[in-house]
């Protein structure tokens, strides 16, 4: 009983260790101290230790995918026709004055 408990708080770090979470050592140490106030903090270390991912980081940012590159090449030559229009207006301007 008493291994199964210790298996049981220990499964937030293996978490943690699998995701190469950036705080799995404060997730081992509070699962520890998780066992003295009987598995209180357990919820919560779950969720910590599963908020993070190596490849995205902790989501709260979109990373980036095809469809986002291809949104941000439209960006990109929406700014650059923006950048002609406005020196083509700048010249015809010029050309008014004189």
């Amino acid at each position: 009983m008493f291994y199964a408990v210790i298996v049981i708080h220990d499964i937030p770090y293996e978490i943690a260790v699998h995701r190469n979470h950036p705080h799995q050592d404060a997730i081992h140490v509070a699962g520890w101290i998780s066992l003295f106030t009987l598995h209180v903090l357990w919820p919560f270390l779950w969720i910590w230790s599963t908020l993070y991912r190596e490849d995205r980081g902790w989501g709260f940012k979109h990373g980036h995918t095809e469809g986002q590159t291809a949104e941000h090449a439209d960006l990109a030559s929406v700014q650059q026709q923006l950048t002609d229009l406005q020196q083509q207006l700048s010249q015809l301007k010029d050309q008014q004055e004189r």
